[in-house]
């Protein structure tokens, strides 16, 4: 069966007090819903917002103890009082976003809804350290709810990467670059990997072999990315070594093949495809074809 093919979309990003880095308000066309999006220092004036006296659904993003992002995920009546709450009782977060619908058609069932159906996909991804602590229970909603609710997860799933947040989807499903499906290696100090350039980054697939030992003068963002993938079960030790149990994104090829070697490594010309060619070269030669 062919993919669906994606149909294009229009994204509107207002700047409410005209800077980049200031509150922003996220609509697509023809979607009721809306999105606030936000940073702690901003809480005051955002918290105004008429969208956040509305149910509605959001999350909380920030680093982790070890500096990978972390992600929390909720749903309120009044979504500016649960903010609030957040903001005295979690220290880690400093970012949100808020979803709710500029009409009065996302109810309380239905956040309640959406909260454990982005639950459940970030906690199968496992893409991003989840603060959650439980999946909470899908609420019984007739089957046009149901319906309804599913399109709004569809159009969130939509905009949360371009804030940034692509922890609802996992690696396997993420669209490779350039339409193209080859598999790159990589063979290097034991590691032996193989994976998929995509366009934010590079997806290592399950099965890669990763060496344990680190070399000295390895980065500290490669050894604490090593420790949080073992601690998430993403890498599990096997015959010696550290194997995928998963597909999973990374932020660049070289991050990635940092991760498989213990040390840093310029991941452009470690992954090479079945011909021998490096990935320097395969990007390069695709910019020289459309030149």
């Amino acid at each position: 069966m062919s993919p669906e093919k994606k149909r294009p979309a229009s994204i509107r990003l207002f700047l409410t007090d005209g800077s980049a880095d200031g509150i922003r308000i996220v609509e697509k066309s023809n979607w009721t819903g809306r999105a606030v999006v936000a940073s702690r220092s901003q809480l005051g004036e955002a918290l105004t917002r008429k969208e956040l006296g509305k149910p509605g659904v959001y999350v909380l993003t920030g680093p982790g103890d070890d500096g990978a992002s972390r992600l929390y995920i909720g749903q309120a009546d009044i979504l500016r009082d649960r903010i609030k709450q957040h903001a005295r009782r979690k220290d880690f977060w400093t970012r949100f976003v808020a979803f709710t619908s500029a009409d009065k058609n996302l109810n309380k069932a239905h956040v309640r809804y959406l909260e454990a159906r982005l639950v459940a996909l970030a906690k199968s991804a496992n893409q991003w350290e989840l603060d959650n602590s439980a999946t909470p229970t899908k609420p019984s909603l007739s089957e046009a709810d149901r319906a309804d609710a599913e399109w709004f997860l569809e159009e969130m799933r939509l905009i949360y990467p371009i804030l940034g947040i692509d922890a609802f989807s996992a690696a396997s499903s993420q669209q490779t670059a350039s339409g193209s499906e080859e598999i790159l290696t990589l063979s290097d100090c034991g590691a032996e990997g193989a994976g998929r350039e995509t366009p934010d980054g590079f997806v290592v697939l399950a099965g890669s072999r990763a060496r344990v030992s680190e070399v000295p003068s390895i980065r500290g963002y490669l050894r604490d990315l090593r420790k949080q993938l073992l601690d998430r079960g993403v890498l599990a030790l096997e015959d010696e070594r550290f194997v995928f149990t998963q597909d999973y994104r990374f932020s660049s090829p070289s991050t990635a093949a940092g991760a498989l070697v213990g040390g840093s490594v310029n991941g452009r010309r470690a992954w090479k495809n079945a011909a021998g060619h490096s990935l320097k070269k395969i990007q390069d030669d695709r910019a020289r074809a459309v030149s």
